[in-house]
Protein backbone atom coordinates (compact mmCIF):
# COMPACT_ATOMS: atom_id res chain seq x y z
CA UNK A 1 0.00 0.00 0.00
CA UNK A 2 1.44 3.47 -0.60
CA UNK A 3 -1.19 6.43 -0.46
CA UNK A 4 0.18 9.72 -0.50
CA UNK A 5 -1.25 12.94 1.38
CA UNK A 6 0.47 16.06 1.40
CA UNK A 7 -1.09 18.40 3.93
CA UNK A 8 -0.61 22.29 3.75
CA UNK A 9 2.66 21.40 2.82
CA UNK A 10 4.89 24.44 1.97
CA UNK A 11 8.37 25.55 0.67
CA UNK A 12 10.34 28.62 0.76
CA UNK A 13 13.93 28.95 -0.04
CA UNK A 14 15.18 32.05 1.41
CA UNK A 15 12.48 34.61 0.96
CA UNK A 16 11.00 33.28 -2.05
CA UNK A 17 7.41 31.00 -1.47
CA UNK A 18 7.90 28.04 -3.43
CA UNK A 19 5.27 25.90 -2.53
CA UNK A 20 2.51 27.88 -0.66
CA UNK A 21 -0.11 24.74 1.27
CA UNK A 22 -0.75 22.49 -0.86
CA UNK A 23 -3.09 19.89 0.10
CA UNK A 24 -3.15 16.48 -2.35
CA UNK A 25 -4.28 12.94 -1.65
CA UNK A 26 -3.18 10.07 -4.23
CA UNK A 27 -4.58 7.04 -3.47
CA UNK A 28 -2.83 3.31 -3.67
CA UNK A 29 -1.68 2.59 -6.89
CA UNK A 30 -2.24 5.82 -8.88
CA UNK A 31 -0.91 7.30 -11.69
CA UNK A 32 -0.85 11.02 -10.59
CA UNK A 33 1.03 13.61 -12.83
CA UNK A 34 1.94 16.69 -11.98
CA UNK A 35 1.57 19.64 -14.46
CA UNK A 36 2.18 23.14 -14.90
CA UNK A 37 4.46 26.15 -16.38
CA UNK A 38 8.15 26.22 -15.50
CA UNK A 39 8.33 27.48 -12.18
CA UNK A 40 4.89 26.41 -10.82
CA UNK A 41 6.89 24.25 -7.70
CA UNK A 42 5.94 20.75 -9.21
CA UNK A 43 10.03 19.15 -9.43
CA UNK A 44 9.96 20.77 -6.11
CA UNK A 45 7.20 19.03 -4.71
CA UNK A 46 8.17 15.75 -6.01
CA UNK A 47 11.55 16.35 -4.05
CA UNK A 48 9.52 16.95 -0.94
CA UNK A 49 8.23 13.56 -1.31
CA UNK A 50 11.48 11.89 -2.14
CA UNK A 51 13.29 13.53 0.91
CA UNK A 52 15.55 15.25 -1.25
CA UNK A 53 14.44 18.70 0.31
CA UNK A 54 12.65 19.49 4.04
CA UNK A 55 9.48 20.24 4.63
CA UNK A 56 9.24 23.93 6.12
CA UNK A 57 5.27 23.17 7.37
CA UNK A 58 3.25 20.92 6.73
CA UNK A 59 2.96 16.77 6.93
CA UNK A 60 4.06 14.15 4.39
CA UNK A 61 2.25 10.91 5.01
CA UNK A 62 2.48 7.80 3.78
CA UNK A 63 -0.23 5.34 3.96
CA UNK A 64 -0.66 7.44 6.81
CA UNK A 65 2.59 7.77 8.19
CA UNK A 66 4.44 11.05 8.88
CA UNK A 67 7.46 11.07 6.55
CA UNK A 68 8.46 14.22 7.41
CA UNK A 69 11.80 13.07 9.55
CA UNK A 70 12.31 9.75 7.58
CA UNK A 71 15.66 9.81 5.79
CA UNK A 72 14.80 9.26 1.80
CA UNK A 73 16.63 5.86 1.43
CA UNK A 74 14.25 4.85 4.15
CA UNK A 75 10.78 5.68 2.87
CA UNK A 76 10.66 3.03 -0.05
CA UNK A 77 10.72 5.50 -2.74
CA UNK A 78 12.74 5.40 -5.88
CA UNK A 79 13.18 8.65 -8.38
CA UNK A 80 13.37 8.89 -12.21
CA UNK A 81 15.29 11.81 -13.20
CA UNK A 82 15.42 13.96 -16.39
CA UNK A 83 18.63 12.95 -16.60
CA UNK A 84 19.50 9.50 -17.11
CA UNK A 85 22.57 9.67 -14.70
CA UNK A 86 23.92 6.54 -15.73
CA UNK A 87 27.68 5.02 -14.90
CA UNK A 88 29.05 5.73 -18.20
CA UNK A 89 31.65 2.70 -17.60
CA UNK A 90 29.62 0.44 -16.07
CA UNK A 91 27.44 -2.51 -18.27
CA UNK A 92 23.37 -2.40 -18.40
CA UNK A 93 23.40 -5.27 -16.25
CA UNK A 94 25.56 -2.68 -13.78
CA UNK A 95 23.85 0.23 -13.98
CA UNK A 96 20.21 -1.74 -13.10
CA UNK A 97 21.61 -3.89 -9.91
CA UNK A 98 24.29 -1.00 -8.36
CA UNK A 99 21.47 -0.42 -5.48
CA UNK A 100 21.14 -4.36 -5.04
CA UNK A 101 25.30 -4.30 -4.80
CA UNK A 102 25.65 -1.56 -2.76
CA UNK A 103 23.49 -3.65 -0.18
CA UNK A 104 26.03 -6.37 -0.45
CA UNK A 105 23.02 -8.73 -2.23
CA UNK A 106 24.71 -12.01 -3.34
CA UNK A 107 25.90 -11.70 -7.19
CA UNK A 108 23.11 -14.69 -8.30
CA UNK A 109 20.80 -12.76 -6.65
CA UNK A 110 21.35 -9.60 -8.27
CA UNK A 111 21.92 -11.20 -11.67
CA UNK A 112 18.33 -13.04 -11.40
CA UNK A 113 16.79 -9.62 -10.76
CA UNK A 114 18.32 -7.87 -13.03
CA UNK A 115 17.43 -10.45 -15.84
CA UNK A 116 13.59 -9.76 -15.05
CA UNK A 117 13.69 -6.43 -14.74
CA UNK A 118 15.41 -6.49 -18.09
CA UNK A 119 12.92 -8.91 -19.77
CA UNK A 120 9.81 -6.37 -18.43
CA UNK A 121 12.03 -3.51 -20.13
CA UNK A 122 12.63 -4.79 -23.35
CA UNK A 123 16.80 -4.72 -22.01
CA UNK A 124 17.78 -8.21 -22.23
CA UNK A 125 19.95 -8.12 -25.35
CA UNK A 126 21.65 -4.97 -24.40
CA UNK A 127 22.59 -6.11 -20.94
CA UNK A 128 26.59 -6.23 -22.03
CA UNK A 129 26.61 -2.51 -23.51
CA UNK A 130 27.56 0.56 -22.31
CA UNK A 131 25.51 3.45 -22.17
CA UNK A 132 27.03 5.34 -24.80
CA UNK A 133 25.99 2.58 -26.87
CA UNK A 134 22.76 3.27 -26.31
CA UNK A 135 19.94 5.12 -27.58
CA UNK A 136 18.35 7.74 -25.68
CA UNK A 137 15.06 5.79 -25.36
CA UNK A 138 16.91 3.22 -24.26
CA UNK A 139 18.72 4.71 -21.53
CA UNK A 140 15.65 5.87 -20.00
CA UNK A 141 14.67 2.36 -19.66
CA UNK A 142 18.00 1.70 -17.98
CA UNK A 143 17.34 4.50 -15.49
CA UNK A 144 13.68 3.16 -15.12
CA UNK A 145 15.05 -0.50 -14.73
CA UNK A 146 17.36 1.00 -11.71
CA UNK A 147 14.93 2.45 -10.07
CA UNK A 148 12.20 -0.28 -9.59
CA UNK A 149 14.75 -3.21 -9.05
CA UNK A 150 14.48 -1.92 -5.65
CA UNK A 151 10.88 -2.86 -5.51
CA UNK A 152 9.31 0.64 -4.52
CA UNK A 153 6.45 1.16 -3.22
CA UNK A 154 6.59 4.83 -4.97
CA UNK A 155 7.94 5.69 -7.99
CA UNK A 156 8.46 9.05 -8.86
CA UNK A 157 9.53 10.54 -12.35
CA UNK A 158 10.56 14.15 -13.21
CA UNK A 159 9.77 14.95 -16.44
CA UNK A 160 11.78 11.56 -17.73
CA UNK A 161 10.72 12.00 -21.68
CA UNK A 162 11.81 15.72 -22.32
CA UNK A 163 15.20 14.73 -23.40
CA UNK A 164 13.46 12.45 -25.93
CA UNK A 165 12.54 12.98 -29.45
CA UNK A 166 8.77 12.99 -30.31
CA UNK A 167 8.64 9.43 -31.59
CA UNK A 168 10.72 8.43 -28.89
CA UNK A 169 8.10 9.87 -26.37
CA UNK A 170 5.20 9.17 -27.80
CA UNK A 171 6.79 5.23 -27.54
CA UNK A 172 7.85 5.88 -23.71
CA UNK A 173 4.47 6.85 -23.10
CA UNK A 174 3.24 3.72 -23.81
CA UNK A 175 6.22 1.94 -22.09
CA UNK A 176 5.31 3.31 -18.94
CA UNK A 177 1.62 2.95 -18.97
CA UNK A 178 2.33 -1.01 -19.10
CA UNK A 179 5.40 -0.87 -16.64
CA UNK A 180 2.38 1.27 -14.10
CA UNK A 181 0.35 -1.79 -14.60
CA UNK A 182 2.72 -4.42 -14.61
CA UNK A 183 4.40 -2.90 -11.18
CA UNK A 184 1.18 -1.95 -9.54
CA UNK A 185 2.99 0.91 -8.06
CA UNK A 186 2.01 4.16 -6.86
CA UNK A 187 3.86 6.89 -9.35
CA UNK A 188 3.58 10.15 -9.55
CA UNK A 189 5.26 11.91 -12.64
CA UNK A 190 6.23 15.36 -13.10
CA UNK A 191 5.50 17.40 -16.83
CA UNK A 192 5.21 20.62 -18.17
CA UNK A 193 3.52 18.96 -21.48
CA UNK A 194 0.15 18.76 -21.12
CA UNK A 195 -0.63 15.73 -24.12
CA UNK A 196 2.12 13.33 -21.79
CA UNK A 197 -0.41 14.34 -18.62
CA UNK A 198 -3.64 13.41 -20.61
CA UNK A 199 -2.51 10.32 -22.12
CA UNK A 200 -1.04 8.93 -19.10
CA UNK A 201 -2.88 9.46 -15.77
CA UNK A 202 -5.49 8.35 -13.68
CA UNK A 203 -5.27 11.93 -11.66
CA UNK A 204 -3.94 15.52 -12.78
CA UNK A 205 -2.74 18.03 -10.08
CA UNK A 206 -2.82 21.38 -11.97
CA UNK A 207 0.02 23.71 -10.54
CA UNK A 208 0.24 27.16 -10.39
CA UNK A 209 2.71 29.46 -8.26
CA UNK A 210 3.31 26.54 -5.73
CA UNK A 211 -0.26 26.00 -5.28
CA UNK A 212 -3.10 23.67 -6.65
CA UNK A 213 -5.20 24.99 -9.48
CA UNK A 214 -7.23 21.84 -9.79
CA UNK A 215 -7.06 17.95 -9.50
CA UNK A 216 -8.69 15.84 -10.90
CA UNK A 217 -9.71 13.09 -13.37
CA UNK A 218 -8.22 14.15 -16.94
CA UNK A 219 -11.31 14.23 -19.00
CA UNK A 220 -12.95 16.20 -15.49
CA UNK A 221 -10.30 18.74 -16.20
CA UNK A 222 -11.13 18.86 -19.74
CA UNK A 223 -14.78 19.62 -19.34
CA UNK A 224 -15.14 20.90 -16.19
CA UNK A 225 -11.98 23.32 -15.64
CA UNK A 226 -11.96 25.53 -12.45
CA UNK A 227 -10.70 28.42 -13.71
CA UNK A 228 -9.22 29.84 -16.96
CA UNK A 229 -5.66 28.82 -16.22
CA UNK A 230 -6.70 25.00 -16.18
CA UNK A 231 -9.45 25.79 -19.15
CA UNK A 232 -6.19 27.25 -21.31
CA UNK A 233 -3.72 25.31 -19.82
CA UNK A 234 -5.55 21.77 -20.42
CA UNK A 235 -6.47 20.77 -24.21
CA UNK A 236 -4.20 21.37 -27.25
CA UNK A 237 -5.21 23.75 -29.22
CA UNK A 238 -5.51 25.74 -26.49
CA UNK A 239 -9.21 26.75 -25.16
CA UNK A 240 -10.27 30.04 -26.56
CA UNK A 241 -11.40 32.91 -24.00
CA UNK A 242 -13.48 36.24 -25.01
CA UNK A 243 -14.21 38.80 -22.48
CA UNK A 244 -17.69 39.90 -22.76
CA UNK A 245 -20.96 41.14 -20.74
CA UNK A 246 -23.81 39.56 -19.91
CA UNK A 247 -27.23 40.27 -21.53
CA UNK A 248 -30.49 39.64 -19.85
CA UNK A 249 -34.20 39.88 -21.99
CA UNK A 250 -37.41 40.12 -20.83
CA UNK A 251 -38.47 36.95 -22.13
CA UNK A 252 -35.91 35.36 -19.78
CA UNK A 253 -33.12 34.63 -22.73
CA UNK A 254 -29.51 35.26 -21.81
CA UNK A 255 -26.70 36.35 -24.10
CA UNK A 256 -22.85 37.21 -23.79
CA UNK A 257 -22.27 40.47 -26.82
CA UNK A 258 -18.29 39.49 -26.59
CA UNK A 259 -15.94 42.55 -26.97
CA UNK A 260 -14.77 41.01 -30.52
CA UNK A 261 -18.00 41.83 -31.51
CA UNK A 262 -19.46 38.26 -31.30
CA UNK A 263 -22.48 37.48 -30.06
CA UNK A 264 -23.52 34.15 -28.31
CA UNK A 265 -26.81 32.89 -26.54
CA UNK A 266 -26.03 31.27 -23.49
CA UNK A 267 -28.13 28.31 -21.62
CA UNK A 268 -30.30 29.35 -18.80
CA UNK A 269 -29.13 28.14 -15.29
CA UNK A 270 -26.00 30.29 -15.20
CA UNK A 271 -25.75 32.34 -12.00
CA UNK A 272 -24.65 35.64 -13.74
CA UNK A 273 -26.75 39.08 -13.89
CA UNK A 274 -27.46 41.53 -16.24
CA UNK A 275 -24.39 43.60 -16.73
CA UNK A 276 -21.88 41.57 -15.14
CA UNK A 277 -18.29 40.77 -17.13
CA UNK A 278 -17.30 37.03 -17.41
CA UNK A 279 -15.35 35.31 -19.72
CA UNK A 280 -16.33 32.55 -22.09
CA UNK A 281 -14.47 29.90 -23.12
CA UNK A 282 -14.82 28.03 -26.23
CA UNK A 283 -12.68 24.60 -27.27
CA UNK A 284 -11.75 24.72 -30.66
CA UNK A 285 -13.97 21.75 -31.31
CA UNK A 286 -16.72 23.59 -30.67
CA UNK A 287 -16.63 25.80 -33.53
CA UNK A 288 -17.94 24.93 -36.70
CA UNK A 289 -18.52 26.15 -40.18
CA UNK A 290 -22.14 27.47 -41.39
CA UNK A 291 -23.11 29.32 -44.46
CA UNK A 292 -23.25 32.45 -44.76
CA UNK A 293 -25.12 35.16 -44.16
CA UNK A 294 -24.33 34.25 -40.07
CA UNK A 295 -24.86 35.39 -36.53
CA UNK A 296 -20.73 35.06 -36.04
CA UNK A 297 -18.68 35.47 -39.29
CA UNK A 298 -14.76 36.15 -39.70
CA UNK A 299 -11.93 36.39 -41.69
CA UNK A 300 -9.69 33.27 -41.66
CA UNK A 301 -5.56 34.52 -40.95
CA UNK A 302 -4.30 31.73 -40.64
CA UNK A 303 -4.73 27.58 -42.17
CA UNK A 304 -3.08 24.63 -40.60
CA UNK A 305 -3.59 21.59 -42.18
CA UNK A 306 -2.74 18.30 -40.18
CA UNK A 307 -4.12 15.60 -42.46
CA UNK A 308 -7.04 13.93 -39.82
CA UNK A 309 -8.07 17.94 -38.38
CA UNK A 310 -7.31 21.52 -40.01
CA UNK A 311 -6.50 24.57 -37.37
CA UNK A 312 -8.63 28.12 -38.57
CA UNK A 313 -7.27 30.81 -37.11
CA UNK A 314 -9.20 33.74 -37.10
CA UNK A 315 -7.57 37.02 -36.00
CA UNK A 316 -9.64 40.08 -34.10
CA UNK A 317 -8.59 43.49 -32.47
CA UNK A 318 -9.18 41.78 -28.90
CA UNK A 319 -6.87 38.78 -29.74
CA UNK A 320 -7.28 34.84 -31.97
CA UNK A 321 -9.68 32.59 -32.11
CA UNK A 322 -8.52 29.09 -33.39
CA UNK A 323 -11.22 26.28 -34.51
CA UNK A 324 -10.50 22.99 -35.19
CA UNK A 325 -12.22 21.18 -38.11
CA UNK A 326 -12.42 17.79 -40.51
CA UNK A 327 -9.07 17.92 -42.54
CA UNK A 328 -10.99 18.22 -46.29
CA UNK A 329 -12.33 21.72 -45.56
CA UNK A 330 -11.37 23.69 -48.50
CA UNK A 331 -11.44 26.96 -46.99
CA UNK A 332 -8.26 29.71 -48.21
CA UNK A 333 -6.48 32.19 -46.02
CA UNK A 334 -8.44 35.55 -46.76
CA UNK A 335 -11.94 33.81 -46.93
CA UNK A 336 -15.08 35.42 -44.95
CA UNK A 337 -16.57 32.29 -42.90
CA UNK A 338 -19.67 31.88 -40.64
CA UNK A 339 -19.11 30.18 -37.47
CA UNK A 340 -21.78 28.54 -35.04
CA UNK A 341 -20.59 27.62 -31.70
CA UNK A 342 -21.87 24.12 -30.30
CA UNK A 343 -25.04 24.28 -28.25
CA UNK A 344 -24.27 24.59 -24.26
CA UNK A 345 -20.83 23.51 -24.98
CA UNK A 346 -19.43 26.98 -23.58
CA UNK A 347 -17.22 27.70 -20.34
CA UNK A 348 -18.55 30.44 -18.40
CA UNK A 349 -15.85 32.22 -15.58
CA UNK A 350 -16.44 35.56 -13.69
CA UNK A 351 -14.28 38.45 -14.08
CA UNK A 352 -11.75 36.62 -11.16
CA UNK A 353 -11.81 33.40 -13.60
CA UNK A 354 -13.50 31.39 -11.30
CA UNK A 355 -15.36 28.74 -13.34
CA UNK A 356 -19.59 30.00 -13.22
CA UNK A 357 -21.39 26.92 -12.21
CA UNK A 358 -25.13 26.38 -13.38
CA UNK A 359 -27.68 26.39 -11.14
Amino acid sequence: MAAIELNGVQKSFGTVDVIKGVDIRIEDGEFAVFVGPSGCGKSTLLRLIAGLESINAGEFLLDGKSMNEVAPDKRGIAMVFQSYALYPHMTVAQNIGFSLDLKKVPKDEIRAEVEKVAEMLQLSELLDRRPAALSGGQRQRVAIGRAIIKKPSVILFDEPLSNLDASLRVQMRAELQRLHQELAATVVYVTHDQIEAMTMADRIVVLKDGEVAQSAAPIDLYKRPANTFVGTFIGSPRMNLLSASVRRSSDGSVEARADNGWVIVLPDGFSAFDGDRIKIGIRPEHLRLVALPAAISAKVSVVERLGVETYLTFNHPKGSIVARLEGDITVKVGEQVGLEVTENACHLFDSSGASIQSG
